[in-house]
């Protein structure tokens, strides 16, 4: 069977059960910000699972497009390398909502594998949860006699939750033996090794507890199912193979690449990897641009431009100089267009995007990667092992090369990369971006040059108003002019008029919406790199724009006053730091945005809880007075002859803004602000903090946001006076009680395991034996766990065998402890270190230490036993 036909005979099989065939979603999550990408089967359903969405259908069936490439499940790196890993693939998957539950799913998965698909049930292995009873005697009854025995396996294997709270349960999962030919030859490999062996088919999740942020567990109402079963292994394994790249869903792509480029995919050589990486990429590019995906530099976009070129670069290690993988999308567009028509609609737009986007690449490919030759051969001959954050960033802001580029080709150099210098150079590059425009270098910087230069403007209107009406007078995409932008497509529009405000001088730019004759930009950001440019920034939803259009412009409401709130309460806060703590503090950084303010400002000495208090009335007496915020113009020289404080290192025009609150706070200030201080509603400090010498700062929050932060600390102390069951009166005299007692209680626990440890120790000695008048004591230690632990484990020990060598070992969390103890009257025929460090190399460690005492470990606790056979060895050179 095709890959095709057993997805269709998946979806009938269902269907004829009563489950309703739903089409694939969207790789792009709708009303999820949680996700960049459906990465399973089930995100689609996630409202129904939790209630909050309703479906007329309560059994669904599906095929369901995926890709995972980022966060938790990223499996980019590993695509090429391993038999199983991609970034895009399909789940199929059966869902109940409420309907059925075990008995169902379980009988469907075990009838569809082996009456439909015709799987052999010898090689079929199959999981539950540890303390799943009930799936344990369900799986009894449908298996029946003569089948492979059912395992348990513990919560990481086989218990699924939605997060950290919410819908969850016990999951099942039926495994496949490929054979021990791909396995890791272990007497134990099993269901849940990490080998190739036993592959993953379907997972059968069994949702039906609720858990809340406690942790505690109760049953839904209405248990559910959710199922995922990958259909690139179920081909592969249905047509022979033991690896996803054998099947029909990537041979012809793979085939097609071998063609290009000459070479044969038949191994894990370099090659081979390049031209699976090279398949698998190219299908992820086409279903992304599919359904509305671009090329970008954030986003899902640059996710989708990182693995064009990281795709491209291995098409360099088979020898395509030249674009190819548009005409490998053509391969996938041809051959699965049927299941998912919404690639044959954008056949000319998938081709396009990936031939533009290799060509652009390809110009800079080459000049990077001759200097990445340059630089890690100089590092290899001095010895080096890491490529400079700086090296990677150059990679990074000059040619075009993704982090994960430059880090596969380090690690295939032996190197690795500085990924904390990296992010360094990154961050200072975003402070460049923010700071004035003498700083901002780069074609961006000369083409906006060029738009002042030819008189074009940017009118702000914000202070009157939050909407208006403007004329198109430029449109930049990534650095250069165009006349016109479609959507789907990122720009960057300057009008001649904007009511939205620019980032400067701390406050951040507007957020908001243009639209003209149905066509729409959502504007994400506003900037000011000049004094008389706005630049929006935005994505164009719906429609087109061109220069010349003339546009409606509207901000949002909501977030410009939270926002204008929060910078008046910034000048309030200063008025207020300088009337407590003296006229020595003076603005040194801000932040303004719709949720909070921080305020950064000098002061040479921590500020006490009074202090802070008394900055917090002042600035919520100011806020209750209701006094009247004024901004007006003047020159400089007048607004400096009237008291008004400038923004130390500011640089200032001949007019000026000056904002003036009730004649006791006067600040030259471009931004915008409320029209009365009662506007701010309440005021209050979140946090305070030195951030350099002689620098503190301040983060607060106003009016709604400032509401918001004493409920969640009512919630809070509520919820600490239910658990201690104590009144709001009594909860400090009970949190100090219960100090006290956990102190006691620790207390008397070491004092039980001293006494413990003496106890056994006395008994542990009856393994003592005479080795060439030697007595000697190896064994493993039960209820010990810490190095500390078996350490005073062993000196009770030593103490005991008066004269005589000992070598102890324990387990602590999959890993092996081990101690070696010689008496002094010894130590001349017997070194510890020496002992300790034999021992640890059978469990994969190392150690060593005095002669009379060492300790070691490792992380190979199954070898336990083995490692204290090794003490034999030191009396046999004895004799």
């Amino acid at each position: 069977m095709t890959g095709a036909e057993l997805r269709e005979k998946f979806l009938k099989y269902f269907e004829a059960r009563g489950h309703t065939r739903v089409g694939s979603s969207s790789l792009i999550p709708e009303g999820d910000p949680t996700l960049l990408f459906v990465n399973a089967g089930m995100v689609p359903f996630k409202g129904v699972f939790t209630g909050s969405e309703t479906r007329p259908y309560t059994r669904a069936v599906t095929a369901q497009k995926c890709l995972r490439v980022s966060g938790k499940h990223n499996d980019l790196e590993n695509v090429g390398h391993t038999a199983r890993h991609h970034t895009f693939f399909e789940m199929l998957g059966n869902f109940s909502f409420g309907d059925y539950f075990k008995e169902d799913a379980i009988a469907f998965g075990w009838e569809f594998l082996t009456d439909v698909v015709g799987l052999p049930k010898k090689q079929l292995h199959v999981t539950i949860f540890t303390d799943d009873d009930e799936a344990d005697r369900i799986w009894k009854k449908v298996l029946g006699a003569g089948s492979n025995p059912v395992m348990r396996l513990g919560e990481k294997d086989n218990f699924w939750s939605m997060g950290d709270t919410g819908p969850c349960g016990p999951c099942s999962e039926i495994h496949i033996d490929l054979g021990e030919q791909v396995g890791c030859g272990r007497n134990d490999c099993a269901p849940g090794c990490d080998c190739d062996r036993f592959l993953e088919l379907w997972n059968l999740v069994f949702m039906q507890f609720d858990r809340d942020s406690s942790g505690n567990m109760v049953p839904l109402p209405r248990p559910s199912i959710d199922t995922g079963l990958g259909l690139e292994r179920l081909a592969a394994v249905v047509q022979g193979g033991t690896s996803n790249w054998e099947s029909d869903l990537f041979k012809p792509l793979i085939h097609h690449v071998e063609e290009l480029s000459g070479k044969q995919c038949s191994g894990s050589d370099r090659e081979s990897i390049a031209m699976r990486v090279i398949a698998d990429h190219g299908r992820a590019a086409a279903f992304l641009i599919a359904d509305g995906v671009l090329p970008s530099n954030e986003g899902r976009g640059y996710v989708l431009r990182r693995i064009l070129r990281r795709a491209l670069r291995y098409g360099k290690f088979i020898g395509l100089h030249e674009p190819f993988l548009f005409d490998c999308a053509r391969v996938v567009v041809d051959r699965m267009e049927s299941a998912y028509p919404e690639l044959g609609t954008h056949r000319v737009l998938v081709e396009k995007v990936i031939l533009h986007e290799e060509e652009r690449f390809l110009e800079t490919l080459a000049r990077g990667l001759v200097l990445y030759e340059e630089e890690s051969s100089r590092i290899l001959s001095d010895g080096g092992r890491v490529l400079p954050g700086s090296v990677a960033f150059r990679l990074y802001d000059t040619y075009g090369f993704p982090l994960d580029l430059t880090t596969d080709l380090a690690r295939e150099s032996g190197l690795d990369v500085d990924q904390t210098g990296f992010n360094s150079e990154m961050e200072r590059q975003r402070t460049m971006a923010r700071q004035s425009w003498e700083g901002i270098q780069g074609e961006q910087a000369g083409v906006l040059s060029q738009l002042v230069t030819e008189g074009v403007g940017t009118e702000f209107t914000g202070y009157e108003t939050l909407e208006d009406t403007g004329l198109v007078t430029a449109i930049i995409q990534e650095g250069n002019r165009e006349q016109e932008a479609g959507a789907g497509e990122r720009v960057e529009i300057i009008t001649d008029r904007t009511p939205f405000y620019g980032e400067s001088g701390g406050q951040v730019g507007d957020r908001g919406i243009i639209w003209s004759n149905g066509s729409e930009i959502r504007v994400e950001d506003a900037l000011k790199p000049l004094p008389d440019l706005i630049v929006h920034v935005g994505t164009v939803t719906r429609g087109s724009f061109h220069v010349g259009d003339k546009v409606e412009l509207r901000v949002d409401d909501a977030g410009r006053r939270a926002t204008m709130a929060n910078h008046s309460a910034t000048h309030l806060l200063q008025w207020a730091l300088r009337e407590v703590l003296g006229d020595h503090v003076q603005q040194r950084g801000s932040l303004v945005d719709s949720r909070h303010l921080r305020f950064d400002f000098t002061h040479f000495s921590q500020i006490s809880r009074d202090e802070l208090d008394r900055v917090e009335d002042l600035v919520n007496e100011k806020i209750l007075a209701n006094h009247e915020i004024v901004p007006s113009l003047m020159s400089l020289e007048e607004a400096r002859n009237r008291g008004a404080i400038a923004l130390f290192g500011e640089k200032y025009g001949g007019t000026v803004r000056m904002v003036s609150i009730g004649g006791f706070s006067k600040e030259l200030c471009g931004g915008t602000h409320a029209k009365r201080t009662g506007d701010i509603g309440l005021f209050k400090i979140l946090e305070e903090r030195g951030i350099a010498s002689g620098v503190r700062r301040i983060e607060a929050v106003t009016a709604t946001g400032a509401l918001n932060y004493v409920r969640s600390l009512e919630r809070e102390l509520a919820g600490v006076s239910d658990r201690i069951r104590g009144s709001r009166g009594e909860i400090l005299h009970k949190l100090d009680k219960l100090i006290e007692e956990k102190k006691l209680r620790e207390r008397e626990v070491e004092n039980l395991k001293a006494k413990l440890a003496q106890g056994v120790a006395v008994d542990i000695l009856e393994g003592v034996r005479d080795v060439d008048g030697v007595r000697l004591l190896a064994r493993v230690v039960e209820n010990v766990s810490t190095p500390k632990d078996l350490r005073d484990y062993a000196d009770r020990v030593r103490d005991r065998l008066v004269s005589g060598v000992a070598l102890l070992g324990a387990r602590s969390d999959g890993k092996a402890l081990l101690i070696a103890v010689v008496t002094k009257d010894l130590t001349n025929r017997f070194h510890a270190g020496k002992i300790v460090k034999k021992a640890a190399e059978v469990v994969g460690g190392s150690g060593g230490g005095r002669p009379d005492m060492a300790q070691a470990g490792g992380p190979d606790e199954a070898r336990l036993e083995s490692a204290l056979e090794t003490v034999q060895d030191f009396f046999r050179t004895e004799s």
